[in-house]
């Protein structure tokens, strides 16, 4: 309320300064007006009004603003500490020697100890190593630490230990339209060409003109269907979590393969592929496309381009039921092979840099998925990539 009325004051065009309302501060601090409203007003008035003729003005703000308070204590603003704040308190720091100490249930247990807690738990926790609650050691709920845990009702990675997220995500499509080095890019992809002539006959064939209108002594025009690249390409978009980090360098691939390629068609999907992919991120949920459509659909001369950085955990690619986001009834390793066996020519082609592949399970189990046909989203390893796709 002494905010308010500074605020008020200065709104009614009385002239009063930052260093009188502190002055007046201070005033109340040293207990000038002890408790009563009616003391604070004559504080406030010798503090604040420094003319007469803005006493009128002074007590028509005053009334409004303690209208109906009668102690001083009533005028200060109950300043409630946001929830936010308390959770972030709450949450446990460890050090890598306490981390260490922790052990991963592994991926049966994880999952079966899950379905007891729900069955068994009644109300909420918080900073403890077996129920699902907040800031613990627990695997299950948000804000601690464990080394393999489900991950429920936390916005946003903290640890990237997480090996099932229960909660809906929302993620963005990628900009096909972005430029800022898209030519570079489009340069490198044009080692993927094969032209030919397809389409309706609405080209003029000017050789062919003038050959023909001097066989015939006039005019024969001659048209010829305009020459595109005829190399047809599948672009399979790795999207959300540890990709938001990569989302420019996707974004500028994405915008310069659909410029350069006439037969191109994108699906995006989250770490792995597997039994649906979608085309728009925001209807991920609602309108899905079975991978198994995507096989049937396209013939195998198409190129199988994914792009993701393939970090993620190990259960996602081994495991029915590890995809981090639902229930798969199949390993994400086997819809990866009935898509490269669908489509041999295939490339992954990875953000993250390549010295540094080695340290991470996920991306070395996909490289041996790929047989070896993964390359660093970089402008020689896309060159690699298309010297590959055209073997």
């Amino acid at each position: 309320m002494f905010l308010r009325l500074f605020t008020d004051l200065r709104a009614a065009k009385v002239p009063v300064t930052l260093r009188e309302y502190l002055a007046l501060l201070e005033g109340v601090e040293a207990e000038l007006a002890e408790y009563r409203v009616d003391e604070f007003y004559y504080l406030a008035r010798a503090c604040l009004v420094k003319d007469e003729r803005h006493l009128d003005r002074f007590d028509r703000v005053f009334a409004e603003v303690f209208k109906g308070v009668e102690t001083l204590g009533e005028a200060f603003e109950q300043v409630g500490i946001p929830e936010e704040w308390l959770r972030k308190l709450a949450e446990k720091f460890l050090t890598d020697e306490e981390k260490a100490q922790i052990e991963a249930l592994g991926w049966e247990k994880l999952l079966e100890t899950l379905k007891q807690r729900l069955a068994e738990q009644k109300g909420r926790h918080q900073g403890g190593s077996k129920w699902i609650g907040t800031a613990g050691t627990s695997p299950y709920g948000a804000y601690g630490y464990n080394p393999e845990g489900v991950r429920i009702g936390q916005d946003k990675n903290r640890n990237f230990r997480a090996v099932k997220v229960w909660d809906k995500r929302e993620f963005k499509d990628f900009d096909d339209t972005r430029e800022l080095g898209v030519r570079n890019l489009r340069i490198a992809l044009r080692r993927l060409r094969k032209f030919a002539r397809t389409g309706a006959a609405e080209e003029l064939d000017l050789d062919q003109t003038i050959t023909e209108t001097a066989k015939h002594g006039y005019l024969d025009v001659k048209l010829r269907p305009e020459r595109h690249n005829a190399v047809k390409v599948l672009l399979f978009l790795d999207v959300g979590g540890s990709m938001d980090w990569h989302i420019e360098l996707a974004e500028e691939l994405f915008s310069a393969a659909r410029a350069e390629f006439k037969h191109f068609e994108h699906f995006y999907f989250h770490n792995c592929p597997y039994e649906r992919v979608w085309k728009e991120n925001r209807r991920r949920h609602d309108q899905v496309i079975p991978t198994f459509d995507v096989l049937r659909t396209y013939p195998a001369d198409y190129r199988l381009v994914f792009v993701g950085d393939a970090s993620m955990s190990p259960y996602e690619i081994a495991m029915p039921g590890g995809s981090v986001e639902h229930w798969n009834e199949e390993a994400g390793e086997v819809w990866m092979r009935r898509l490269t066996e669908r489509f041999p020519k295939s490339v992954w082609l990875n953000p993250v840099q390549q010295n540094l592949w080695g340290y991470t399970q996920s991306i070395r189990q996909i490289a041996g998925l790929m047989g070896g046909r993964m390359f660093p989203l970089t402008l020689d390893g896309l060159d690699g990539a298309m010297k590959a796709l055209t073997r």
